[in-house]
């Protein structure tokens, strides 16, 4: 995967996705370049949990940046500042 620079850094969306009868709840941070998906973490908040999915979405596509999220409707939103 090629390195993405600042001006290909996209928006990156998180999801809670809630239990199944095989599954725990889970947090997925998703974006075109990738996404990951984390079980949820009970003893962290839905912030915490937000961050990290986010941290390893990055990880996983080599982003930095000073990233920040805010609520647009019911989605989390993150994006590159």
């Amino acid at each position: 995967m090629q390195k993405a620079t600042s001006s290909s850094y996209q928006t990156i969306v998180v999801t809670i996705l809630g239990p199944t009868n095989t599954k725990g709840s889970r947090i997925k941070a998703s974006c075109d370049a990738g996404s990951v998906i984390l079980a949820w973490d009970h003893s962290l908040g839905t912030g915490p949990n937000c961050n990290a999915a986010v941290k390893a979405l990055l990880a996983k596509v080599d982003w930095h940046g000073n990233w920040v999220g805010g609520n647009v409707g019911a989605k989390v939103v993150y994006v590159c500042a």
